[in-house]
């Protein structure tokens, strides 16, 4: 490692790694991790806009604008009123495909009930994004998750559009033992991705739930906390990062109308006990994860009790700057405290190959990670942080 101070005044960080890849040959690869800005206050969702400029969210309600370099330009007005107790607050930020025309953003975040405020759930604004006068206009809730419940855990949530413009909102299982149960309910918000038009409203072609009160809008279920979400560049489909209860974290390729076991089948404990969740790891009608963690480090023998990395974060790497990781998945990790990359193989590519843990000495909480459209890797930190990984 090599620690030096460069023009801007911030600390850099570089990094000389030998990694694997899909044809087992080595690369080695120097990763150069610069603190481009270090005054933000717990981010959580990073959005590059047209012009190279970013919008980052701030989980205790603020909105930030900033330049394409990572100064803060400040903070925008209009921002929906957020509950940021325990785990919630404003969560995840994307801009329409059709920016350039309707300059119109979106942020998914948790919200109080309006008659009983001791129950939330996580919510997604539509807002009209004035960069002259720094304001959000025309703001408007689309999507709302419901039953709101008592909890202030599990909230999700990523916002990621397809292909075809529709917005997929991954939603939390709201946390308690008394609700967790509800993610194979599909009657209830709780543990699900849903799949909306930019208005709020279903996809036609979403999949079909014959249960009655079947919530409108849903994609898949059986999710326990999403906090990644990325399209895979080949086939256009929705993977996910799920946080998992000890151990057990999860990389789900989502697809429509599946269930993806929580809280029936995990690879996880009780906390703080060896205990398994569930019936097992498997059961048929329910889905297995492409990776699956049980340990921060990604050893399959933890011992007696196992730990959670808890992702958060998803990209595919598609840019040329790094020819090494076109392909590749990368997943931040809040409790690993580190970056991680996962190779990817098989005929549709949908198999893990190998995975590494990165920038685990850097011993930053990294929310969120984003390729930008520079080609360089972005990355939020609990701390306060956005850093730019280039050569």
């Amino acid at each position: 490692m090599i620690f030096q101070r460069g023009h801007s005044g911030f600390v850099s960080l570089s990094l000389v790694l030998t990694m694997a890849v899909a044809q087992a040959q080595t690369a080695s690869v120097a990763l150069k991790v610069e603190a481009i800005n270090a005054s933000l206050q717990s981010p959580w969702g990073l959005a590059f806009l047209p012009d190279g400029r970013m919008l980052v969210t701030e989980k205790g309600g603020t909105l930030k604008l900033l330049t394409a370099s990572g100064q803060t330009q400040g903070a925008l007005g209009g921002v929906p009123v957020v509950n940021s107790a325990g785990q919630g607050g404003l969560l995840d930020v994307a801009i329409d495909p059709a920016f350039a025309s309707n300059q119109r953003i979106y942020l998914s975040y948790s919200e109080n009930d309006l008659v009983n405020p001791s129950l939330s759930g996580t919510a997604v604004a539509r807002a009209r994004l004035d960069l002259a006068d720094k304001q959000l206009r025309d703001v408007n809730v689309i999507y709302r998750q419901l039953p709101k419940v008592n909890s202030s855990g599990h909230f999700g949530s990523r916002l990621v559009f397809d292909r075809s413009g529709y917005l997929f909102v991954t939603l939390g299982d709201r946390q308690s033992r008394a609700q967790r149960g509800y993610a194979q309910d599909v009657t209830h918000g709780n543990g699900k991705v849903v799949r909306i038009t930019t208005d709020g409203k279903p996809v036609p072609d979403n999949p079909r739930f014959s249960s009655v009160g079947a919530l409108p809008g849903l994609w898949s279920y059986g999710h326990r906390n999403s906090q990644g979400a990325a399209l895979q560049p080949a086939s256009g489909e929705l993977w996910i990062s799920e946080h998992g209860p000890q151990g057990g974290d999860e990389i789900n390729r989502v697809l429509p109308g599946r269930n993806y076991g929580w809280p029936v089948i995990s690879y996880g404990q009780e906390y703080g006990t060896p205990i398994a969740v569930g019936e097992g790891t498997t059961k048929e009608g329910m889905e297995q994860p492409i990776s699956v963690w049980v340990s921060r480090d990604g050893s399959l023998s933890p011992g007696l009790l196992k730990s959670s990395i808890a992702p958060s974060g998803l990209v595919f790497y598609t840019s040329d700057k790094f020819p090494e990781f076109q392909g590749n998945l990368f997943s931040g990790a809040l409790a690993g405290t580190a970056l991680w990359r996962v190779v990817l193989g098989g005929p549709q590519g949908n198999t893990e190959v190998s995975r590494e843990r990165l920038l685990a000495s850097l011993g930053e909480r990294i929310r969120d990670v984003r390729q930008g459209q520079d080609g360089w890797i972005y990355l939020l930190t609990d701390s306060g942080k956005l850093l730019r990984l280039t050569r």
